[in-house]
């Protein structure tokens, strides 16, 4: 299996309205931590993310969280 490009080594933390968002796995998209379709051709899929709610989300930014799309600290050892 492929690695995901590293997007950037630390978490995108953003305030979040409730809804449903697609993460970038792949690291390829330009609108960074979401899915642009950059992953097209590759083994990649984006992940669907559901918030019940509002709330500030640390979305992964190196691609390699063992926590879906949020943070898991997992940039610390890239």
């Amino acid at each position: 299996m492929s690695q995901p490009t590293v997007a950037q080594k630390s978490p995108y933390v953003k305030a979040m309205p409730a809804g449903t968002y697609w993460w970038c796995a792949c690291g390829q998209s330009k609108g960074q931590p979401f899915c642009d379709g950059s992953h097209k051709g590759t083994e990649f899929t984006p992940v669907k993310y559901v918030l019940t709610e509002a709330k500030t989300v640390a979305w992964c930014g190196c691609k390699h969280s063992t926590n879906g799309p949020c943070c898991d600290g997992s940039h610390a050892k890239l």
